[in-house]
């Protein structure tokens, strides 16, 4: 019997914009990144990244501004999708605003890896 198709998300979680935010992501990136590479093996997450300020596209690597989340996942529901935003270590310690987090349901019209 083969897993039937999970409903897709979409999951914008921007960081505040207050001092000391980016400081206080580079101090949990590795716990977020670690739980990120599970939950991608696991199959929730099919694509996500950092977002990045429209300067740093021209930027040096070492100069580019971190400003948020964004990822698409499979999920049974909303509710497993906004449980795992709000388990992760940026939304526990302040880092993403909660106040502006996005999911949302949504139909991909290209392929998702």
């Amino acid at each position: 019997m083969s897993n039937p198709v999970r409903p897709k998300f979409f999951v914008y979680a921007p960081d505040k914009t207050e001092e000391g935010t980016f400081a206080k992501r580079l101090s949990v990136r590795t716990e977020h990144l670690t739980r990120m590479k599970t939950i991608l093996t696991e199959g929730t997450i099919r694509v996500g990244g950092v977002l990045l300020s429209p300067e740093s596209l021209t930027a040096p690597p070492e100069s580019q501004k971190m400003i948020g989340s964004t990822f698409i996942c499979e999920a049974e529901s909303l509710d497993d999708v906004k449980k795992m935003v709000e388990e992760d270590i940026y939304y526990k310690e302040g880092v993403w605003d909660k106040e502006k987090i996005v999911v949302l349901p949504m139909i991909a019209a290209t392929p998702i890896p």
